[in-house]
């Protein structure tokens, strides 16, 4: 299998070195604009199979001769790029996963269904943590049941040991946590689809020590197209985001005051635009590089041969000091190699451009990722 990362940064990183875990993967390209990023790549995970690609995306026809070669792409880039690296990988004929990102983007992708099916191409977005394997667990648990009455997903990537006053430190770019905290979030409530404001409905849980009583609340993006599967199949269905309590409470009235706003405004004889100004200040505010651990539980419950039925999925993950992956890295990347590696091998033989939670066999994800230390806990009662 030769099987392409695009980008050369913590994600692409992660995911180049479980690629090359595999020996069946004799080839890993790693792409990037920026040669001081391909180069830290390969100084670190120094192998032999690895080949670097000084490309940008941005220009369609470097990207398809790149992708060309390739029985895969695990794209890592941001996700402003996914529409044209789907393009690009369609005229390349390359399968292609992504990390996905945004809803609005993934709508556009799936408008180019028509064009991958015929070139008998499969582009499978949001291929990172949420949306991705959390929505790959609930659809599994809901297929499992007669009938799913709820699905509940939660999930949060936190410091380890929080320092107030926010309780979180940035594990991925600050425009990625203003979109979450300021877009509204969809769900499906007593059979209808419905869009709600983010930063509401906050629920208390608990996760076994040292973490205790932790909070969600709904937050924008982490259902991308679930909602869609299965409208009039589930009842109720929606994603909350997992904080230490307190966090939600201290970033609402910041939305509130219109600090997530895109729209420029006029301060003095400048124009200012709040939602940079905000990525700014809580870029800063929120940089921290402590331990993380990633928490997820996807609760679905509904019948099974007309008894009740619960079904609930956890996993606990901490950051891996021997190779110095973030939790979030593990659980975002290695999920992504384990589907690129599928649609390299045929695993995944459905064309077009299919949303993860259609196209992944969840139990051969999680044996997967079981092998790589991240053990999905399921229960039923």
């Amino acid at each position: 299998m030769k099987i392409l990362v695009l980008g050369a940064g913590k994600q692409g990183g992660a995911a180049a070195f479980d690629l090359l875990r595999n020996p069946e993967v004799e080839q890993v390209g790693v792409a990037d604009a920026d040669s001081e990023s391909l180069e830290a790549t390969q100084a670190r995970l120094s192998d032999r199979r690895i080949l670097l690609h000084h490309v940008d995306v941005i220009d369609t026809e470097s990207a398809v001769e790149l992708l060309g070669p390739y029985d895969a792409c695990l794209n890592a880039v941001s996700y402003w790029y996914n529409l044209d690296v789907t393009r690009a990988a369609i005229e390349a004929k390359t399968h292609v996963c992504d990390l996905g990102g945004s809803s609005e983007v993934v709508s556009q992708q799936l408008k180019l269904d028509t064009s991958a099916f015929e070139a008998g191409v499969t582009i499978v977005p949001d291929c990172g943590l949420a949306p991705g394997l959390a929505t790959i667990l609930a659809a599994h648990g809901i297929r499992r049941l007669d009938e799913a009455n709820s699905v509940h997903i939660r999930v949060g990537d936190l410091p380890q040991t929080p320092s107030p006053p926010f309780s979180y430190q940035l594990g991925s770019p600050v425009q990625g946590l203003i979109d979450k905290y300021s877009e509204r979030a969809v769900l499906i409530r007593d059979g209808v689809r419905l869009a709600v404001e983010p930063l509401t409905e906050v629920e208390e849980l608990e996760f076994p020590e040292p973490f205790g009583k932790l909070e969600a609340f709904n937050t924008a993006g982490g259902l991308s197209t679930l909602a869609s599967t299965f409208a009039g199949k589930v009842r109720n269905l929606d994603y909350k985001t997992i904080r230490y309590p307190g966090h939600c409470a201290m970033m609402r009235p910041l939305r509130e005051l219109g600090f997530f706003a895109r729209e420029p405004i006029q301060v003095g004889d400048q124009e200012v635009r709040p939602r940079e100004l905000a990525a700014r200040i809580l870029g800063d505010a929120l940089r921290g590089d402590d331990p993380d651990i990633v928490l997820v539980r996807v609760t679905v419950a509904g019948t099974k041969f007309g008894g009740r039925r619960r079904l609930e999925y956890e996993l606990v993950d901490r950051a891996d000091e021997t190779t110095g992956m973030s939790a979030l890295m593990r659980c975002t990347s290695f999920t992504a190699s384990a589907i690129a590696q599928m649609l390299a091998r045929g695993r995944i033989d459905r064309h077009g451009v299919v949303p993860q939670e259609r196209c992944v066999p969840a139990e051969e994800l999680i044996g997967e990722l079981r092998e790589r230390g991240l053990k999905i806990v399921q229960r039923q009662s």
